[in-house]
């Protein structure tokens, strides 16, 4: 043997370690329990790979193939790569994300397929005579076989997924669904738990500064998001059960239908259950808008439950008997406390009753126009059946989920008291067919040429066509969505004909109705135009306005973004002099907008407190409504401080004593957020002679009031005893 190649050799150390690692991966893997597919299959061609190596390796050592430098190296390579595989599956548990765990594992053994393939290429090159048959026969089947070895198929549709995220391109429908089948991500609960995972693995990483890990984690979180959204817009599980309900009363994190609906910090909606599950893991984001909850408080959204129970008993769906949450007869309870009547253009007077509001839904009007007049846009409606569309008439879904309110054109209170304050296009009747009739792009075309006319009349007969077309027919929205009527709308909304303005702003509350058109509107730059109609417009268009107002407050980021727009300063001016449903319609309004943190000090710094406190007067019709905002604008110091400043704690112990069971809640609520905050508070509210009627509240009271009563009731013994030990020493 020449000097060259002696020096060309080393030890058969890393070879001989190789083995060892080889010998107790395979081991371990055949030791381990079975692991869900396709996990367990990427673990079986890891172990396929080193079992196969391992007899060519064998052959190199008992043959004294010459070893050189160079191959070495990769032995020592792939024995750390053996290493990870080994580590990562001891590691592993079932409550790992499996999208990640596929993409780990699957790397990994490609990894251990090309090293392995460097092996036997360079073992055949530095073959110096003819081996045996054997040796030979070997290594060219294993090459063969690790050639042929293909990539997991759910890892290559998981990848597809996440170049096209990258790519920003529309992800592909089969390669979704592909993944959820070959993931066994087939069930609500399963897909639940991966969102969970992955979530808990991106925390992990962000805690640790892993930043390679933490870009492909994010990745995942959107697929999983992307996943989801499938799930929902194709209703693949409800397909698979059998079971169709509209898809906003499902959770956004189960994707289930909510039994108990809770609003967490973000404003968002889900089923206590689940959200529950995902805050015990440590997780502090919301699911769905990713914001940071600044707490983990859930507070029941009283209306979806509501909306949900009557959906459910008009379409004869049980819900599941084995729920914890016997919700039944606790809608029964709340039946008939508030009811109102809708006196639009539609339904000529019909009364409608509709279940009493509880804590977060003080803001729902029945109105014929808009909100009220749809359940959701034509996005919804697809999965339910035709029986669903007698719930529309009472409620509006979509901006609910998201804290409630609502608010929509031409309705009264049912007190034959309330003043009727209809909108102006009441005077121009047209028969149900009509407004129900589907139009054609090319007619809208002609509409929208016409809201660009110079004449003045041409430009009003328009845009009340327009704001009739798309009074009550959802595909109608649609279609003149998208044939671009939001700007020539917008600029109507400068038009010095007050009848011109109230049909432009009224078309618009009417288009945001449907999702897709609520980010058009807002893309259009919105909230200038519908502030002008609040400050200059005539009642009606001042209350659909506000109305509208709230409908784009429901979308992601549309709280902030009105909040700073200046448009809380208007609403609060409307609150103070507009009629009874412009008030209602801004108290609507602010309330949703209240729910994004900022916004409160805002709220406060219009000048709202003062108008809110008058409005606790129950002659006024608007207790509820008034009490639920000041409940929000509590939390703050400077809430409390207006509402202690425009004297508002005499009007909440009377609410306690003699108010509405939600207004009870929601004054009890207040006077406890005033008491635990200052002494100074707490003695007034002691001198309002509070304590009897808390008394008789904690024991008679809704669930929550009664929590808040006895709370407030401790507090004051709390106090006392405090004052007496102090008086003492």
């Amino acid at each position: 043997m020449s000097s060259a190649q002696r020096e060309g050799q080393t030890d058969t150390a890393s070879v001989t370690c190789l083995i060892n690692s080889i010998s107790r991966f395979v081991h371990l893997v055949s030791c381990q329990t079975v692991k869900p597919m396709p996990f367990q299959k990427i673990c079986n061609n890891m172990v396929g790979v080193l079992k196969r190596l391992k007899p060519v390796l064998d052959d190199a050592m008992d043959y004294k193939i010459p070893l050189h430098q160079n191959l070495c190296k990769v032995c020592e390579e792939l024995d750390i790569c053996v290493n990870e595989a080994r580590d990562f599956i001891e590691k592993w548990g079932p409550k790992m994300s499996k999208i990640h765990s596929v993409l780990q594992s699957g790397t990994l053994l490609i990894k251990l397929q090309s090293t392995s393939l460097d092996i036997c290429h360079m073992i055949v090159k530095s073959l110096e005579s003819p081996p045996s048959a054997s040796v030979l026969a070997n290594l060219q089947h294993y090459i063969q076989e690790l050639q042929c070895l293909k990539k997991e198929t759910a890892m290559v549709y998981i990848e597809k997924a996440l170049r096209e995220q990258r790519e920003d391109s529309e992800p592909c429908k089969e390669n979704l669904k592909e993944i959820i089948e070959l993931l066994k991500l087939t069930s609500t609960q399963e897909l639940l738990n991966e969102t969970i995972a992955v979530e808990k693995e991106r925390l992990n990483a962000e805690r640790q500064k892993m930043k390679g890990d933490l870009e492909e984690i994010n990745e995942i979180v959107n697929l999983v998001r992307v996943l989801r959204d499938y799930v929902m817009k194709t209703e693949y599980f409800a397909v698979k059960s059998g079971v169709s309900f509209p898809p906003y009363f499902r959770c956004p994190l189960s994707l289930e239908l909510m039994l108990d609906p809770v609003i967490v910090a973000s404003g968002q909606t889900y089923e206590r259950q689940s959200i529950k599950k995902w805050l015990d893991h440590g997780l502090t984001v919301c699911p769905k808008t990713r914001q940071r909850l600044t707490h983990t408080n859930l507070i029941p959204n009283y209306t979806v439950k509501a909306m949900i129970a009557t959906w459910c008993e008009e379409n004869n769906n049980n819900r599941s008997s084995n729920s914890e949450h016997n919700t039944g007869n606790a809608f029964e309870e709340q039946k008939g406390d508030n009811s109102f009547r809708s006196n639009g253009e539609c339904n000529g007077g019909q009364n409608i009753e509709l279940e009493k509001w509880e804590l977060q839904s003080p803001y729902i009007h029945s109105r014929s126009e808009s909100f009220s007049s749809s359940i959701s846009s034509s996005d919804c409606l697809l999965a339910v059946s035709k029986d669903v569309s007698r719930v529309s008439d009472k409620y509006q879904i979509t901006n609910v989920l998201s804290v409630e309110a609502g608010g929509t054109e031409n309705g009264k209170n049912n007190n034959s008291n309330t003043p009727n304050s209809h909108s102006r296009v009441d005077s121009h009747p047209v028969s149900n067919s009509g407004l129900n009739e589907l139009t054609t792009s090319s007619h809208v075309n002609k509409l929208i040429e016409d809201l660009q006319n110079e004449s003045i009349e041409v430009k009003s007969t328009a845009a009340e066509e327009l704001r009739l077309l798309t009074k009550h027919n959802t595909e109608n929205r649609i279609i003149v969505g998208q044939c671009g009527a939001v700007m020539p709308l917008l600029s109507l909304l400068y038009s010095n004909g007050k009848g011109t303005q109230e049909h432009a702003v009224t078309a618009l509350l009417n288009l945001s109705i449907n999702e897709d058109n609520k980010p058009l509107i807002m893309e259009a730059g919105a909230i200038e135009p519908l502030i002008h109609v609040l400050k200059t417009g005539n009642d009606g268009a001042k209350e659909n306005s506000a109305a509208a107002l709230f409908s784009l407050s429901v979308m992601e980021n549309g709280k902030a973004k009105i909040g700073r727009s200046g448009a809380i300063k208007a609403l609060a001016e409307l609150l103070a002099s507009g009629t009874l449903r412009g008030k209602k319609d801004a108290a609507t309004a602010l309330y949703n907008l209240s729910i994004f943190h900022e916004n409160k000090a805002r709220i406060v710094q219009a000048g709202a407190v003062k108008f809110l406190v008058e409005l606790t007067d129950p002659a006024d019709g608007m207790a509820d409504k008034a009490v639920a905002l000041l409940s929000n604008l509590s939390t703050i110091a400077e809430g409390r401080l207006e509402i202690a400043r425009e004297g508002g704690i005499p009007s909440l112990v009377e609410i306690v004593e003699s108010g509405s069971q939600r207004g009870k809640e929601n004054a009890a609520s207040i006077l406890l957020q005033l008491c635990l905050h200052s002494s100074r508070f707490c003695t007034l509210v002691l001198q309002e002679g509070a304590v009897p009627p808390l008394v008789a509240l904690s024991q008679s009271g809704t669930p929550r009031a009664k929590e808040k009563a006895q709370q407030l009731l401790s507090h004051f013994r709390n106090q006392r005893e405090a004052a007496t030990t102090k008086g003492k020493s």
